[in-house]
């Protein structure tokens, strides 16, 4: 996760939110990393995990990813989380939680819907304060605060209790 939170800093210099993403092989090798770059390139799909996906997929050859690992700073999107699935990665590791937009336990549970063909292993909320404040420091406001454990409102911003979590 500190590796992906280094990656996410680079996002800062082209405008673009702080989130890294960072895809291993099965031995922990890194084989893609990438950051957001919507603003740079004027892409909307152009999130970080997209885009490690992508290079990961170059990388080995092939677009499954099995055995892999993608560890990002924020809870993908439903773009992302199907992605995640088209690429059957089967282990997604993420920071802070997004409960305006986060599809892995948050607002919806995309990657472990028992309808869809592949789940994932999921663990959310590992380094979530360091995640959470690179975000905060990017939208400099609590308005933009990313869902945690503690959640400011009261309400529980984790996902259903089957979610393995790793603090």
């Amino acid at each position: 996760m500190r590796r992906a939170l280094a990656v996410a800093e680079e996002a800062l210099s082209s405008g673009d939110v702080p989130v890294g993403a960072v895809v291993l092989d099965a031995e922990g090798r890194v084989i893609a990393e990438r950051r957001n770059e919507r603003e740079l390139t004027g892409d909307p799909t152009a999130h970080a995990e997209v885009l490690a996906l992508r290079d990961a997929a170059a990388a080995r050859g092939e677009w499954r990813l099995e055995g892999c690992t993608l560890v990002v700073t924020l809870e993908p999107c439903v773009m992302c989380a199907g992605a995640i699935l088209a690429a059957r990665v089967p282990t997604v590791v993420f920071g802070a939680w997004d409960e305006k937009a986060g599809a892995a336990g948050s607002l919806y549970d995309v990657l472990r819907d028992r309808r869809l063909n592949h789940r994932v292993e999921v663990y959310g909320g590992v380094e979530a304060d360091a995640a959470a404040a690179q975000l905060l420091g990017f939208f400099g406001g609590a308005e933009h605060r990313p869902a945690g454990p503690d959640s400011a409102d009261g309400r529980p911003a984790q996902p259903p209790s089957e979610m393995p979590l790793d603090s």
